[in-house]
This record gives structure tokens, C-alpha cells and sequence, in this order.
């Protein structure tokens, strides 16, 4: 490992803004000041940094920088933000749709997990199997027979219908991403926009209210401000003054509307920060610290509105002896007092999260306890079986569940299993977290079938399937714009689904991938443990590495080269000396944050390219936060400056600007400008043309030249740059350092100005920890395995 190379010694100092001005730059470039996810759907506790103690201390996103929050939270769009005749428009290409069609995926599952809920209490387990129509017109038929009312959703008007055969129809004449509100009618937007007026809230929400309220949203305002807490990025302060505006001497803090709606408020905000629930003494504290006189009075009041959900989960310590039960001798009045005395633990939660995580639990039990196809004997998998994927392709034949952990050189492994899934006449569907991850796994499918070596998915085949059939992303998969397509029931059409990048699945897109597999199918979850969590709540890959709910496969495939023995040596908590003869690794020390941002760009631009032959497009900066001194934008001014300086007329950017652009929470898409119009900011994302409209430009694009971690995951550059700086020092945690320094293939610069505070949290410092049910769930349902 090098300290300060003559890579950093002989660069032109910067001429950009002040080192420890964050703001400066033309056009404010990617700031927005928006709290609501949209902006920064990588890093789910920026919100929750600024609420109670109780929600925030287990975020595992570092990725918020200081000086994140604030009253911008709720303003309205920037004045450069949407420069009349600077803006895109031109064909919508498909990608645009996928955000849409994930939405219409997640709402379409809340309806299947109330349908078979309502299934599970018939009379009759028989035909428990059907799903979709069929499942559907027997309940009616039990329910008939039974003198009940039948179900509504079997003779209502139909729903539309996300999940289709294939091939699905285009769905691209919207170039809008899932967080933009659906239409609302203007007549709706000026009735609100004087609601807010007169309690002097900004107008520019207007819109986003009347979409999260619908219907009657200016009467629903009068009667209730604190309804204004539906708005993302509005906080419980801004809501009082709101609410003191409109209803004067009757405004106080034990009204009950607005217990309630901080309730939800800061359930809301838990999401955020990974949480799938809060334990209802985290709450109570929390609403204590919002003001709320009466906490247990303002969760009653949530719960009796159906705003939220209690849960009573059993409290079964590993190692503790099992809840003894009561023997056929003893009455029901022992038993029941026996019950009573098991220690639970009482959970709060938000409906939407609640479903997912049972839909979760119940899919992964059906996969779990379903027999495979039948797909060749026992001797053709054992045949299969060599070299390092011998003990996953064997884990595979014998289980419809498996666990894969290991590095990115362990990919060959899932890759290895995919092409003997395949030569017993498997269909097969592998998704990764991003279109990078896609490439680079088509790469080594297509490397494995000898065909013909390219790093353009698309212009290869594997095993006689399209790789934009065979390997897609996730998002692309669930929404249908990628992958095998559906059959009739709206069952994925594959045998074996191997999912990369599995630590980034949260609890609804995960319960959307178990719910659409067909019985009998595989399905294999691979990821590194190490990595941080998901941006959405829920710790899915390790809750189930913990109930040890079916076979795991750990890798012991290194990751090669100094780079990979540095992260190698992070993940169990060590931070080593390596040897880089090649400059692999470089340490460049720097005293305060205007030295960090000077040395950053001094790399980016000259020493890097020239030192070690890599060019600024494909060095990626990576830093811990968005704000602060040597946050994402102000690294960003400055590397615009130096590397693509101009005017910023279409909303901050220029043809040419490193981009990241973020269709929905959580999903971050790294890209460049490529022209604006009138239509909207075109950009080129992962080799796709995109089309952002103006008004949305804003709130989903951000300049790219540095990103977070939590935006970076899931992507790999050629060289990394990862800048500590010094108020950075209590944000570091082993999983963000891991991950940060893990997005470099060849190259990895450390801009080092936190001292011992680097060892320190590899040593110390392991993820925070996120409330879930999913373990508790998966424990009533499916046994230990071993």
C-alpha cells in the first residue's frame, strides 16, 4: 500500500470553489434540499437523521451527510430547476416504464397477500396451491357454499393486471418514475395550493398533496393540517406551524389528529432507516420526544384508524429451551396461563411492511417445503458437479432454497450453477441489484458457454436464451420490462432463479420475487454478507443467514490482487498492510476538508490517468455524505469545474456531466448528460437512452462524479477514490468502508483524514441493527436447518 504516490504530487491546484464551501456552483447542481428519498433513495436515514433517537440509531446509512434537512426539506422546486426551453423530451424508451410498473407490482401483492389471507381461513385447505383467478373463484365457491358473502375482488370490476403473460405489452408513453404522484386534476391542485397559502405553507407542494390525499384533499387539510405529514420531506414541526396557522386557539400537542399522525410520521421514518417495525417502547419514546403528552394514547388512536399494526412476536433467545406444552391432561386454563408467561416482544408497524414481511415469510416456506421439479436424476446433477460450484451445484439438486455468500470473484460459482441448471433443461433466470451487475454476470455466462467474449449483454447468447432474457436486474424483472416473462397464473416463467446482490433486496421486492415463483421452482439468494443493507427496510439476505432456514454455501473463492486481499481482511474486521507493487493501493493523507477536496480532484483529473492509466470516466469518487464540506456536492462543483465546466443552464447540468439518476428509492443508476430540450434532460444510463422530464429533473438527477456508498453498491469501476474526510469520523462503519472500497477493480485512492478512526470502525464499528419480523415469521413456518 502506497502513501501519497507522485500520482498526487505535481497537479494544478484547484480553481473551483472555496474548500470548504459546499454550495458554490452554477446552478446548484444536484442539491434540491430534498429530505424525501427521491433526491437520495441510497441513503434511507436522511430523513430520520433528524428525528428521535430511538428511529435513527439503527440506520446503517452513513451516506447522510451533515447539513442534510432542514426547511428546504419542504420547498419547492429550485429557480434554476426547470429553465423554460432547456429541458428533454424525444422517445421514451422502455427502461421509464419500469419504475411504474414496480409500483403497480407492489400494490397488485398487497392484494394477492389480503386474497390469501382471507384463503387461509376457509374451512377447506384443499386447492391451497391455486393462485390468481382460480384461487380466486374457489374462495367465492366456499364461501357461497357457506353462507358467507363471497370475496369482492372475485366479482368487482377488475384490477389492472401488472402481472401479465409474456410477452407483456409496451408500457412506456410515461417518461416518469415511480415517486412521481399519479396526475391530479388542476381544479384539485388550486383548491389545495390555497389551503396551503393561508396556513403558509409553500405552494410548490400543492400537487404532491393532493396526490397523497386524493379525493378531497383540501377538506381533509381543514379538518386535520397534521394530514400534511403525508407529504414526504414535511416534518412534525412544520406540520404545527401549518396547523396553528388553520386552526389557531384550537391547536395543541395532545391533539389527538396530530398524536396520531406523528405516529405514522415516525413509523415512516423508521422505513427509512431500514425498519420494518419499531418496538412499541422505541415508539412511546420517541412520540415523547415529538412533544406527544399521551404516546400510548397516539398509538391506540393510530391503531383503531387502521394507520398501523401491532404484532406480539415470541421471544425464542438462540440456546433458550423450547415453551413447554401443556400435555392433553392439564386444562385449558394452564395452558393458557402457561402461554401468557412466554416473553414477547410488542411491535408496531406500517400495513404496507407487515404484508410484505408475512407474504415473505410464506413464500420462502413454499419454496422451502416444495419438492423440486423434476429435472434429471441425481447422477446428471452429481456429473454436473466440479470444480468450485460443486458444493452449491449440489446444495441446488436436493433444495428449493439455497444460500450463496461470497465476493464478486465467487459470481463464477452462480454462474457455473446456471450453466448446469441448463444442461439438464432447466430454464433459467438470474437478476442482479443493477445493470452493471447484469453486465458483468452475462460476461461470465457468456465466458463459461466459450461463446463469444463481449461485455455487451446483448451481444451474446447463453445457453440459447437472450442474456436480457437470461440475467437481469431485479427492478426489470418484477416490472416485466426484463426476463422470461409470465405464464397465465403470473408465475415467472424459470425453474432455478438465482438472485445476485442479495443483501439489497428489502422486504417488498423480495416478498414480490417469492411470491411470483412457480411451485417446484429453485430459488438461489447469492450476495456478499459484508456489503451494506438495503436503502428499503428490511435486512432480508441476513435474517435469513441467521434463522438458518436452508443449506448456506460460503464461497472460498478470493477476491484477487491487493484490492481484493484489503477488502478481504475489512470483512472479518482487520485492516491490513498490503503489498501493492503496482500502486493498487494508495493512502493520501490530507489535514483538513479544503486539502480532501483539493487532492480529490487533483487525482480524479491528473494523477490517476497518468500514474496508473486509467481515465477520469472511469474513476468513481465515493464519500459518506451528500452534505458538508467534502460531501457529494461539493466534490461534485468542484470536479464539474475541472472536468466539464460550463454554464448548468438545463437545471444545473451540461452535456457531458457525470450523472446518478434515481427512477425510485433506492435505485440509483450511474450515467452522463447527453442534450436537454424542451421535452426534458436526456441522459445515457447504463447504455440506455432516458428521458427525464424537466419537473422531475430535480428531484431524481444528481451529478455523478462522486457518489455515496449506498449509491455506488452494486457497481464496480475500474478505480475508486474513497475521501474521509474529517467530521466523517463517527459516520464510518465497517459494512460502509467495506462496500466503498470494494467498488474498485484495479485501483483504490484513499483520501485518509480520519486517523485512527479508519481501524478503529473496521475493528469496532459492525452494522446497526434493523428491527424485523421476518426471523419470527420464518421460525413458525419453516425448521432449522441444522
Amino acid at each position: 500500500m502506497t502513501t501519497d504516490p507522485a500520482a498526487a504530487e505535481e497537479t494544478e491546484p484547484v480553481t473551483g470553489p472555496e474548500p470548504g464551501g459546499p454550495g458554490a456552483g452554477p446552478g446548484a447542481d444536484d442539491d434540491g434540499g430534498s429530505a424525501d428519498g427521491s433526491r437520495a433513495p441510497a441513503d434511507p436515514g436522511d430523513e430520520a437523521a433528524a428525528g428521535s433517537t430511538d428511529t435513527t440509531d439503527t440506520t446503517d446509512a452513513t451516506d447522510t451527510g451533515s447539513g442534510e434537512g432542514g426547511p428546504a426539506e419542504s420547498e419547492g422546486l429550485a429557480a434554476d430547476g426547470g429553465s423554460g426551453d432547456d429541458t428533454t423530451a424525444a422517445d421514451t424508451p422502455a427502461q421509464l416504464s419500469e419504475a411504474e410498473a414496480e409500483l403497480a407490482a407492489q400494490r397488485e401483492l398487497r392484494e394477492r397477500i389480503e386474497r390469501r389471507k382471507a384463503e387461509k381461513e376457509g374451512p377447506v385447505q384443499a386447492g391451497a396451491r391455486l393462485s390468481g383467478k382460480a384461487a380466486e373463484l374457489l374462495a367465492a365457491v366456499r364461501a357461497v357454499e357457506s353462507g358467507e358473502k363471497p370475496p369482492a375482488s372475485v366479482f368487482a370490476e377488475p384490477e389492472p393486471a401488472p402481472r401479465r403473460s409474456a410477452p407483456e405489452p409496451v408500457r412506456q408513453p410515461q417518461a416518469m418514475p415511480s415517486a412521481t404522484p399519479a396526475p391530479v386534476a388542476s381544479e384539485a391542485v388550486d383548491t389545495v395550493r390555497a389551503v396551503l397559502v393561508e396556513g403558509g405553507a409553500p405552494e410548490a407542494l400543492a400537487a404532491q398533496v393532493a396526490a397523497a390525499l386524493g379525493e378531497g384533499a383540501d377538506t381533509q387539510l381543514r379538518e386535520d393540517p397534521w394530514q400534511l405529514l403525508r407529504v414526504a420531506g414535511v416534518r412534525p414541526e412544520q406540520a404545527d406551524g401549518f396547523a396553528r396557522a388553520l386552526l389557531g386557539a384550537e391547536c395543541g400537542p395532545d391533539d389527538e389528529r396530530r398524536g396520531r399522525a406523528v405516529t405514522v410520521w415516525l413509523l415512516e421514518q423508521a422505513a427509512l432507516a431500514g425498519h420494518t417495525a419499531l418496538e412499541a417502547q422505541a415508539l412511546h419514546a420517541a412520540l415523547a420526544q415529538r412533544s406527544v403528552p399521551d404516546p400510548d394514547a397516539a398509538v391506540q388512536s393510530a391503531l383503531a384508524e387502521g394507520d398501523a399494526l401491532v404484532f406480539q412476536d415470541a421471544l425464542d433467545e438462540p440456546g433458550a429451551p423450547p415453551v413447554p406444552v401443556p400435555s392433553a391432561g392439564e386444562d385449558e386454563s394452564e395452558g393458557e396461563e402457561g402461554e401468557a408467561e412466554r416473553p414477547v416482544r410488542v411491535l408496531i408497524g406500517l400495513e404496507r411492511y407487515a404484508l410484505a414481511e408475512e407474504s415473505l415469510a410464506d413464500g420462502l416456506a413454499r419454496v422451502v417445503n416444495s419438492l423440486p421439479k423434476e429435472d434429471g436424476s441425481a447422477a446428471d446433477w452429481e456429473s454436473a458437479a466440479t470444480g468450485s460450484a460443486a458444493e452449491l451445484i449440489r446444495a441446488v439438486a436436493g433444495h428449493g432454497l439455497v444460500l450463496h455468500t461470497g465476493g464478486e470473484a465467487s459470481r463464477a460459482e452462480p454462474a457455473a450453477l446456471a450453466a448446469a441448471a441448463r444442461s439438464l433443461g432447466l430454464r433459467v433466470c438470474a437478476a442482479a441489484h443493477t445493470p452493471d451487475g447484469r453486465r458483468r454476470f452475462a460476461a461470465l455466462l457468456a465466458g463459461g458457454e466459450e461463446a463469444r467474449g463481449t461485455d455487451e449483454p446483448h451481444d451474446s447468447t447463453v445457453g440459447g436464451a437472450a442474456p436480457h432474457e437470461a440475467v437481469t436486474t431485479v427492478a426489470g424483472l418484477l416490472s416485466g420490462a426484463e426476463g422470461p416473462g409470465r405464464d397465465t397464473d403470473g408465475m415467472l416463467r424459470t425453474d432455478l432463479l438465482i438472485v445476485l446482490d442479495a443483501p439489497q433486496l428489502d422486504v417488498e421486492s423480495a416478498a414480490m420475487l417469492a411470491e411470483s415463483l412457480p411451485d417446484g421452482a429453485r430459488l438461489v439468494l447469492s450476495g456478499d454478507p459484508g456489503v451494506l443493507w438495503s436503502a428499503g427496510p428490511g435486512r432480508v439476505f441476513a435474517d435469513l443467514l441467521a434463522a438458518r432456514a436452508c443449506p448456506l454455501v460460503a464461497s472460498r473463492t478470493p477476491d484477487p490482487g491487493p484490492v481484493g486481499e484489503l477488502v478481504s481482511g475489512i470483512g472479518i474486521g482487520e485492516l491490513n498492510q498490503v503489498a501493492a507493487p503496482g500502486k493498487e493501493v494508495v493512502i493520501v493523507p490530507v489535514r483538513d476538508a479544503g486539502e480532501a477536496v483539493h487532492r480529490t480532484v487533483q487525482l480524479i483529473a491528473d494523477s490517476v490517468p497518468r500514474a496508473i492509466g486509467i481515465p477520469a470516466e472511469q474513476t468513481q469518487v465515493i464519500t459518506p455524505g451528500h452534505g458538508g464540506a467534502v460531501g457529494t456536492r461539493a466534490l461534485n462543483t468542484a470536479l464539474k469545474e475541472r472536468l466539464n465546466p460550463g454554464p448548468g443552464r438545463f437545471g444545473g447540468f451540461d452535456p457531458g456531466d457525470r450523472i446518478a439518476y434515481s427512477p425510485a428509492p433506492g435505485h440509483t443508476v450511474p450515467g452522463h448528460v447527453v442534450k436537454a430540450d424542451a421535452d426534458g434532460l436526456h441522459l445515457e444510463c447504463a447504455g440506455t437512452p432516458v428521458v427525464v422530464p424537466k419537473e422531475r429533473v430535480e428531484q431524481t438527477v444528481r451529478h455523478g462524479w462522486a457518489l455515496t456508498a449506498h449509491q455506488a453498491v452494486g457497481v464496480r469501476w475500474p478505480a475508486a477514490v474513497v475521501v474521509l474526510p474529517g467530521d466523517a469520523a463517527q459516520a464510518l462503519t465497517r459494512p460502509w468502508i467495506y462496500t466503498a472500497f470494494g467498488r474498485a477493480e484495479q485501483h483504490l485512492s484513499v483520501v485518509h483524514g480520519v486517523d485512527q478512526a479508519l481501524p478503529r470502525a473496521v475493528a469496532e464499528v459492525a452494522a446497526k441493527p434493523r428491527t424485523t419480523r421476518l426471523p419470527a415469521l420464518l421460525r413458525a413456518q419453516v425448521p432449522a436447518a441444522g
